[in-house]
């Protein structure tokens, strides 16, 4: 009869022989290799959201400039209460001023708007194909981006978001 053969170790347990010093010196490897691959992986995690956020906050002002210019091209030009409804529009999407601004650090003063009695030489008897427009024009400067995670994306200021329509009169 054939002598039967010992199980084999259970996973982790000692060894001798060769393998037990090779085994000993890989102990921690998994770790090191984890901490120095997650360090690069958090920043793309943390600059994907945060770029998303940007992206969302620009979309957000480029749609109420938009409803902005949308009310003024509605009415007549020169109407300053129309004027101050399209600046509450812009920043708190209500014409009454209501509520909390769509975000952080805009404000009515950031909100420039443009008819054919604010602005005659750009925005009044406008030539076209098929004859002569009045324009209206709502636009916000400079907002303030503030980032959340300033290491990965600093802190900025937006461009200028202009949006000009065509008035119905």
């Amino acid at each position: 009869m054939a002598p039967v053969p010992s199980p084999p170790p259970p996973p982790g347990a000692a060894t001798t022989g060769p393998r037990a010093g090779r085994r000993a010196r890989c102990r921690g490897v998994a770790a090191v290799e984890l901490g120095l691959l997650m360090t690069p992986l958090i920043l793309l995690v943390f600059g994907a959201s945060e770029l998303g956020r940007a992206v969302f906050s620009y979309n957000m002002i480029d749609k109420s400039v938009r409803d902005a210019a949308r009310h003024l091209s509605q009415h007549g030009p020169g109407d300053s209460t129309i004027a101050a409804q399209a600046r509450c529009l812009a920043v708190y999407e209500t014409t009454d001023c209501s509520g909390t601004a769509l975000l952080p650090g805009l404000t009515t003063a950031m909100v420039n708007i443009c008819d054919a009695t604010l602005c005659p030489s750009t925005n009044a008897n406008q030539l076209t194909g098929s004859g002569t427009v009045n324009l209206v024009t709502a636009n916000i400067q400079s907002y303030p981006y503030t980032s959340v995670v300033g290491f990965v994306i600093p802190s900025m200021n937006f461009n200028t978001i202009t949006v000009t329509m065509r008035a119905q009169l």
